[in-house]
């Protein structure tokens, strides 16, 4: 009986404690913005010299943390303050419901490219020149990961004929072959070439003197573009990576979106 009301007694003393500890009209009842505040030129102080610029800083998806959008030398980068304003983080954030990594998705919106820098005339097309919605593909006809994404390529123009691909060769050093190979593909303008290549069998030489390969690898370099297979979505957003059909719908899907709001 007394241990029963020992525990009583501790429990109302919990919950008057925190009932004083977190008042309804207290820092924490409210949003973030009520008690925490961080202005362009402050972020511009703390973070000093490890940065070159800064171009925007709000409340980041963490909670306790604002994010930076900064430039250093030719990168743009998200940087995390927390509200004390005392520790930089920097780094993935990977949000655990849906295992997305809000770092990279941040970063990939930072660095967006320009679109109409990229020279489509060597492209491949695959699906209908009508379609409303283009997509631009950096591949190396020799990697796997491209040859696995060329059949989701091909499933998402079979489910969505308003959607197409301009798959521009992109020949990587560590498959000696590939750029031989991407010049012959280019010569022919031929996307059965390309799919020989994918199934492993050889290309013949290149039947002309084409440019377009080592226009292709300068322009990489200046966009940013190091991998194989990569998408450029209409808005100029560089995705890296294989990815199912599925995927790629709701991603093409959700640019769409974004692009039409006002």
């Amino acid at each position: 009986m007394i241990m029963r009301s020992l525990l009583i007694f501790i429990l109302l003393l919990f919950v008057t404690n925190n009932s004083f500890a977190m008042p309804a009209d207290g820092c924490g009842a409210g949003s973030c913005a009520d008690c925490h505040s961080i202005t362009l030129e402050e972020t511009e102080q703390l973070l000093g010299s490890m940065v070159d610029k800064v171009n925007r800083v709000e409340f980041a998806e963490v909670p306790g943390m604002w994010v930076a959008e900064v430039e250093k030398g030719q990168k743009k980068l998200p940087v995390y303050i927390d509200f004390s304003k005392q520790y930089l983080f920097t780094g993935n954030v990977l949000r655990l419901n849906d295992k997305k990594n809000l770092t990279r998705q941040r970063s990939a919106r930072m660095n967006k490219v320009d679109v109409s820098s990229i020279p489509l005339q060597d492209a491949l097309l695959l699906g209908k020149s009508s379609a409303k919605t283009k997509v631009i593909v950096f591949t190396d006809p020799e990697c796997p990961y491209c040859k696995k994404l060329h059949t989701e390529l091909k499933e998402v123009v079979r489910r969505e004929p308003d959607i197409a691909f301009l798959i521009k060769l992109f020949p990587l050093k560590m498959h000696p072959n590939a750029y031989g190979t991407s010049k012959s593909i280019i010569c022919n303008n031929s996307m059965e070439l390309l799919e020989v290549s994918f199934a492993g069998k050889p290309v013949p030489p290149a039947s002309c003197d084409t440019q377009a390969v080592d226009q292709t690898l300068a322009l990489v370099g200046e966009l940013g573009i190091r991998s194989t297979p990569t998408l450029v979505l209409t808005d100029g957003l560089v995705v890296p990576g294989y990815k199912k059909a599925e995927a790629l719908l709701a991603l093409i899907g959700e640019n769409i979106a974004q692009l039409s709001k006002p």
